[in-house]
């Protein structure tokens, strides 16, 4: 019996999947402390709802990858306080993120995530993790699928150019 035919919990981590998880999750840190900063200076009810939604699914990933690292003995990164809530009419018109450019910036970090959680799973060797950033891979796309949605009802989406020259049949 091998040292990778048990439980997989009971595996060694790898060195990629160790990076992959303490990046993770100080990213995750990171974008909750900005995404309730963007809660702060949303004034659409539907976008504000889909940031309470973006905060809450990174607040339920944090808790597996702070397990994992505390599990292997590995230090977690260091996180920013929560922030403190702000009256939108207190944020000065020159200082205030407007709602498509929050909308953007979720766009952004939505795709990014999908493509880290699908990195993360294509190096994991323990089936646990591989499985985990599938599910954390899943989560994002419905959340970018619904934020897809609300860009177009909301006319915020700036499309790429649009190739709309077909060739004559």
């Amino acid at each position: 019996m091998g040292m990778f035919s048990g439980n997989p919990k009971d595996e060694p981590l790898h060195y990629g999947e160790v990076f992959s998880i303490w990046t993770n999750l100080a990213a995750n840190y990171g974008m909750i402390a900005g995404y309730q900063t963007f809660y702060n200076h949303a004034g659409d009810k539907d976008l504000k709802k889909i940031i309470e939604e973006f905060v809450q699914g990174i607040k339920e990933e944090v808790k597996p990858l702070e397990e994992i690292l505390k599990t292997n003995g590995i230090a977690l990164p260091p996180a920013p306080p929560e922030r403190a809530d702000a009256r939108l009419e207190d944020i000065p018109p020159g200082a205030k993120f407007n709602d498509p450019e929050i909308s953007a910036a979720l766009s952004l970090d939505a795709a990014a995530c999908l493509v880290a959680c699908s990195q993360a799973m294509g190096m994991s060797i323990r089936e646990d993790i591989g499985l985990m950033y599938g599910q954390f891979h899943t989560a994002k796309a419905l959340l970018g699928a619904k934020l897809l949605r609300l860009n177009k009802d909301k006319g915020w989406l700036v499309p790429p150019p649009l190739h709309v020259n077909h060739p004559e049949k």
